[in-house]
């Protein structure tokens, strides 16, 4: 089965870099591209014209949600606010426990997963909340999301999440972690369980990972043995550290060095290792103790940054800067890690905020993230077959269209789509040779269905904060509305 794909323009790839191809054509059959050009020699079965439209390689999005986002209720809390939406260690005292049915956690992926086609994510590495666990993922959740992942043709890397400990808060309202280092142990023996049985299902769309929870919440044993079995197995390591203050001085009090020190002293760095976030490091301007030049490390062990530019700047924080770690020439990949899973969103603020600290252009270009969005994310996984558009990659392929009246006009496709386009402009999405979205429609899913259930399960997630709040705020206090509740004037 050959199917030509025929746009306005066409990022291609010509072995070292994009490039822009106008009024071209890409041709798949089955699931992998065999032509790129202005016009295939042969016959094909299909024929797609995308019309005034960007033909791009689907995003691969190495932080994606997992779940329903639960920062809409982090993002504005002001800062006397925070910790009330931790778990308080009375919550644990009285026993933690699970505030989802079974079923209310096998849905969520299937919400998050049809949000991440929709956007134009063809490849996720996601991330769920633990937040509103009884401890970390479950097994069967996993499972479920495998299956939701596999049905909607979704190519990802799974693996459920670990830890041996948690941020809790004092009744004084101190912050501190408590452990339970057998949860740890008992959660990792889950997720090697987990890839090994579902490592290549869904015809190779599912590969396996190792998930464990922030830096400051592993043991150096955890540490340890995940290294160890990301090799055994190998699958990538995802590991979010060296993302804010507690967790640096945490690690920085008991170790005397920056979490990524810490990790580089342990041998878990290297290749097959991506850090989520990676900004708070010796030298940023949040950061008081501590020495010695983390992006070193980085380069010197290929270990890969995953930056989430979105999430970071709502919180009112940046990487100093996107520019000098790519000058550096550490391998960069992008993440939404937020709501909604918009790759057009990040692009554009991580250049804003790179350009901002640099006070410069060079090395903060749309461009500069796109490839990190593409490219960066394809090394990463060790995948030349992904996060691009040339003969032997992979059928992945995503069309933006520049007809909306608010694109306005039209310049150099990727500034344009950048600066005027959002997610809801991807028209259509193909992963693996098959389409999976076309006109905004995933086929036999009921989007207005779905949106229903995910905002009862938002509900009922929300309720979860005042069980664990250590003040017990009402729901009003905890949840301060952007302006006052009234029921006339």
């Amino acid at each position: 089965m050959k199917t030509k794909i025929m746009g306005r323009y066409v990022i291609g790839f010509d072995g070292d870099d994009h490039v822009i191809l106008e009024n071209a054509e890409v041709v798949y059959e089955n699931n992998t591209i065999i032509y790129v050009g202005k016009s295939f020699p042969g016959e094909v079965d299909e024929v797609i014209d995308a019309g005034n439209a960007v033909i791009s390689p689907g995003f691969i999005d190495l932080n994606a949600l997992s779940d329903i986002d639960h920062d809409i209720l982090h993002l504005e809390a002001g800062s006397d606010r925070q910790k009330n939406l931790l778990w308080s260690e009375q919550y644990v005292k009285n026993g933690y426990h699970e505030v989802m049915t079974a079923e209310e956690e096998a849905f969520k992926s299937l919400y998050a997963y049809s949000q991440l086609i929709l956007h134009g994510v063809t490849t996720a590495m996601p991330i769920t909340s633990v937040f509103y666990k009884k401890w970390a993922e479950t097994y069967d959740e996993l499972a479920a999301a495998a299956n939701h992942a596999g049905k909607l043709g979704l190519r990802i890397y799974l693996g459920p999440s670990y830890q041996s400990g948690i941020r809790v808060v004092e009744p004084d309202g101190k912050i501190k972690l408590y452990w339970d280092e057998d949860a740890g142990r008992a959660g990792l023996e889950r997720a090697v369980k987990f890839v090994e049985e579902f490592d290549g299902a869904f015809d190779g769309l599912i590969k396996g990972m190792l998930a464990p929870e922030r830096v400051e919440c592993q043991t150096k044993e955890s540490l340890i043995q995940t290294k160890y079995y990301s090799e055994q197995l190998a699958v990538p390591i995802k590991l979010h550290a060296a993302q804010g203050r507690f967790e640096y001085q945490t690690i920085f009090e008991e170790h005397g060095v920056t979490p990524i020190r810490y990790l580089y002293d342990l041998g878990f760095l290297g290749p097959k290792t991506g850090i989520p976030h990676a900004h708070f490091i010796a030298g940023y301007s949040e950061a008081h103790v501590g020495d010695g030049d983390d992006l070193a490390l980085l380069k010197k062990t290929n270990t890969t940054v995953i930056h989430c530019p979105l999430i970071i700047g709502r919180h009112g924080s940046a990487m100093e800067s996107f520019a000098k770690y790519k000058r550096t020439g550490i391998n960069l990949a992008l993440g939404t890690d937020t709501f909604p899973p918009d790759m057009f969103q990040n692009i554009r603020t991580g250049s804003m905020l790179s350009r901002l600290i640099e006070k410069d252009l060079e090395d903060s270009t749309y461009a500069d993230l796109y490839r990190a969005a593409t490219i960066g994310g394809a090394d990463f996984l060790g995948r030349k077959d992904l996060g691009r558009i040339a003969p032997g990659a992979k059928a992945d392929i995503i069309a933006i269209d520049l007809d909306g009246y608010h694109m306005g006009v039209l310049d150099d496709p990727i500034r344009t789509m950048i600066v005027s386009g959002s997610g809801r402009d991807v028209k259509l999405s193909i992963i693996n040779g098959r389409i999976v979205m076309k006109d905004r429609l995933i086929p036999g899913l009921d989007l207005k269905e779905v949106k229903n259930r995910g905002q009862k399960y938002f509900d009922k997630m929300r309720n979860g904060y005042l069980e664990r709040d250590y003040q017990q705020l009402p729901e009003e206090e905890l949840f301060k509305p952007s302006f006052r509740k009234v029921h006339s004037i």
